[in-house]
């Protein structure tokens, strides 16, 4: 990466909440069978189960994902199922420059009604040009130019997108359209057609500041280019695409306009019936060159090795986010991407356990060190849960047993005995599979939680059971029952279950975390009486069963077997596969195929159940890269290249592609990767990309290069630090209140300054203002390399280029003056 590059990565994050007040559907007066889908532009990434007979639908569902590309807009479509058709309701869309104010939010949201003018993507790249012509009779006629050139990122409808252009000078007086040729199959069409329009009355001279033409008529003029699909030409079907108006008034006074324009929707946004609960967190992080972090890095990473831990950079962390969590995410990855978070995570919880006065009170508040230990468990352990939890997960959802115990809730035709049966039958197998599990607990937490019992036998040394609390607060009751809990949220499930199933699994979750509280008295300890007699239907044996996986799992430097003994699946979902060609005869067409990636090997299926039709090692992937859509007229598609032939995926939208992409270049980087690939294919005998010949000729572009990561968690150390910087700049003005405080409480630690600064746990006043003196310096000087990154970007950033087109929400359908690419 050269010095001033930088890579914008993004993410969003989104609780689909709730939609109130739709309308009944409006000829049969029904309730909605209703579902929520996310969308990038047009483009959907992810969609909700479908809440049945509702006008007020409660999905419940949460998303994360990595954008991949760009976009305007963030939209959200409701749909109704009627008889496994699809129909629109309405939707919300959120302009991408707007979303960073709803960050963290829960916001209601207008629905908005739906039609074909008013769903548009894509630029179109436009020349202007206005012309002095001399007549035959020596008259001076001005002529206005307009060049058609290319088109970006259309939208296929009806599975086709043939498009064509139409350019209109309109006025009071005038309507003069013209338009382009066709362009067969392609959503990126090069046209570079030229339409002429005259501007000034013939027959007269007109001066060459100033056009013959009323100053009102002037005024109202404009020039309109539309984009129309002509998929069914035939049935005289031209879906409509987008459009740009722009005002003659604006293009006078300059010779010539060569820019990108966002295409726009042919009408204003109607508003709908109804509203739609969300909360979005979008982010964007502007990553520099590795250097630029190395100074704030190594002031992190030497925070596993600090001698006083209460007073490192990482804890200065913690102190200035509002939130833990927010300072415990970037910081655990960045720790675990360096091998330093167990060494960080024994210190902290060390000094925490000596801080707490009562056993039974040990890591129950929101500190760093919990939040921390939280975020390890989440980062290291998503295959523990996958091996240990998704089969029992997936046999609850599936067979959809009453389990319900509580008297109040009990509906009149269920058996309580019966359900009492199920329950018990259903957390029993939990159960056991956790208790089976110890040996493939990961490495990393069986070193923390090992850390975690010597340092409370320590403290607490009159107390026989903390080596075993101190574990399984952790272990039961902030890891296994919130993965029951919320199976979706941990990557057990595609969705969050349906309300029964929910219901179950909630009992289950409570029961759980009660065997890992390790209760001496059981029933009064239980909030509620029917989950205390619940309870106590298990024996002492239990108990004692807990005892010896705690044990296990506490086993400083054990070995985790997973990855070595156990086929774990990565990622997993249905693709669209052009055949291999194994046969010479056979047709290389594609064919929707179930695509599997584990630890060991890629394969693809026909269904989700059935056997593998082809199984690629690991080892034989050499390289995965994207492919020009233009080879097969299709979009997202990725190529998996191998030593004597390449697999050509379609995956279903572009966030799915990067994924795939990622996960697959992640597992195969230790293998001897290509220096060069074909970014095109090999069809009717020709590379596409170079014209080569020969099938097996030397790819002629560079592969990409990947950022280092940590392989086995997907860590980008850079981007990590990056969001700590980002922390530590947005609460710069605590980090001086902070060495304000360490100042006073060294000069003088009385009531007046203990009152002042409550707010910051300072215990060594002396360290922890060195330790923010260099953070606030090294911050301070990474904000200059950023200020001055900015200021370079936005000198060389021009408005109307591809990627900055004309067209948004404050230059909507103008011009600048004097633009001219």
């Amino acid at each position: 990466m050269e010095e001033d590059e930088v890579r914008v990565l993004q993410s969003v994050r989104i609780k689909l909440g709730e939609a109130k007040n739709l309308q009944p559907h409006p000829s049969t007066h029904r309730l909605r069978d209703c579902f929520c889908t996310v969308n990038l532009d047009q483009e959907e990434v992810f969609r909700t189960q479908v809440v049945e007979k509702c006008l007020c639908p409660f999905f419940g569902e949460d998303y994360y994902c990595e954008i991949p590309r760009s976009f305007r807009f963030l939209s959200f479509y409701l749909y109704d199922r009627v008889l496994r058709r699809d129909t629109v309701i309405g939707k919300v869309a959120i302009d991408r420059e707007k979303l960073s104010m709803y960050n963290g939010k829960d916001t209601w949201f207008a629905v908005q009604q739906v039609d074909d003018n008013s769903e548009v993507q894509g630029k179109v790249h436009l020349e202007i040009t206005v012309k002095e012509v001399i007549s035959d009779g020596g008259n001076v006629i001005h002529q206005l130019l307009v060049r058609v050139l290319e088109c970006q990122g259309l939208p296929i409808v009806n599975d086709r997108c043939d498009p064509y252009a139409v350019v209109t000078l309109t006025g009071p007086t005038r309507n003069e359209q013209k338009k382009t040729k066709v362009k067969k199959e392609t959503t990126n069409p090069f046209f570079n057609e030229v339409f002429y329009f005259e501007v000034s009355r013939p027959g007269s001279y007109a001066r060459k500041d100033h056009f013959d033409v009323e100053e009102e008529d002037l005024e109202k003029l404009e020039i309109k280019v539309e984009l129309f699909n002509a998929c069914n030409l035939k049935l005289g079907e031209m879906p409509f695409l987008g459009e740009v108006r722009i005002a003659l008034k604006e293009i006078l006074p300059n010779p010539m306009y060569n820019a990108w324009y966002f295409l726009q929707p042919r009408n204003g946004r109607k508003q709908g019936k109804g509203s739609l609960r969300l909360n979005i967190t979008y982010t964007e992080d502007h990553v520099l060159n590795a250097q630029y972090y190395d100074t704030l890095r190594k002031l992190l990473l030497d925070s596993a090795e600090a001698k006083h831990v209460s007073s490192c950079a990482a804890v200065v962390l913690g102190e200035v986010c509002r939130e833990k969590q927010e300072a415990a995410m970037p910081l655990v990855r960045l720790l675990l991407c360096h091998s330093a978070a167990v060494p960080f995570l024994t210190a902290l919880a060390d000094s925490e356990i000596a801080h707490t006065s009562d056993a039974n009170t040990i890591f129950r508040g929101n500190s760093l060190a919990s939040k921390c230990i939280d975020e390890v468990m989440k980062q290291t352990g998503i295959p523990y849960l996958q091996l240990t939890l998704k089969p029992v997960v997936d046999m609850i959802c599936e067979e959809h047993k009453l389990c319900e115990i509580d008297p109040v809730k009990l509906k009149d035709s269920e058996n309580l005995d019966a359900n009492v049966k199920n329950l018990k039958q259903y957390v029993t197998q939990v159960f056991r599979a956790v208790m089976d599990s110890a040996k493939h607990c990961p490495t990393v937490m069986s070193d923390i939680f090992f850390s975690l019992r010597q340092s409370a036998i320590k403290h607490f040394p009159d107390d026989p059971d903390v080596k075993y609390t101190a574990v399984s607060s952790f272990i039961f009751l902030r890891f296994f029952a919130p993965a029951i809990l919320s199976p979706n949220l941990f990557h057990l499930r595609d969705h969050c279950p349906d309300q029964q199933t929910s219901r179950t699994l909630k009992l289950i979750s409570k029961t759980i975390q009660a065997f890992g509280s390790l209760l001496k008295s059981r029933s009064c300890n239980m909030k509620e009486p029917f989950m205390a007699e619940f309870y106590e239907t298990f024996d002492d044996d239990c108990r004692q069963d807990v005892k010896n996986f705690l044990d296990l799992i506490s086993l400083s430097g054990k070995r985790n077997t997973i990855i070595r003994d156990q086929e774990i699946v990565l990622k997993e979902g249905r693709v669209t596969k052009r055949a291999q060609g194994r046969r010479k005869l056979s047709l290389r067409n594609f064919k929707e195929r179930w695509l599997r990636l584990t630890n060991l090997h890629l394969s693809y299926h026909r269904t989700k159940d059935s056997p593998p039709l082809c199984i690629i090692p690991l080892e034989d992937i050499l390289a995965v890269e994207g492919v020009e859509e233009e080879s097969f007229k299709k979009k997202n598609m990725f190529q998996v290249i191998q030593p004597q032939r390449t697999l050509y995926v379609q995956a279903s939208n572009c966030v799915e592609a990067k994924s795939w992409m990622d996960v697959l270049a992640r597992v195969s980087q230790s293998n001897t990767r290509l220096e060069f690939y074909h970014p095109a294919a090999y069809i009717s005998g020709t590379w596409l990309c170079c014209k080569a010949l020969i099938e097996s000729a030397n790819g002629c572009k560079h592969c990409t290069g990947r950022p280092a990561t940590n392989i086995e968690l997907d860590i980008d150390s850079d981007r990590e630090t990056q969001r700590i910087y980002s922390l530590f700049i947005n609460n710069v003005d605590l980090l001086e209140k902070m060495q304000e405080a360490c100042g006073s409480r060294a000069v003088y630690d009385g009531p007046t300054t203990e009152q002042e600064y409550a707010a910051f746990n300072i215990e060594e006043p002396y360290r922890m203002f060195l330790s923010l003196r260099d953070v606030t310096v090294t911050v301070r000087e990474l904000e200059e390399h950023h200020e001055r990154i900015r200021s370079t970007r936005f000198q060389k950033t021009k408005y109307g280029s591809v990627e900055y087109p004309i067209g948004d929400k404050s230059h909507h359908n103008t011009v600048r003056p004097s633009l001219s690419l």
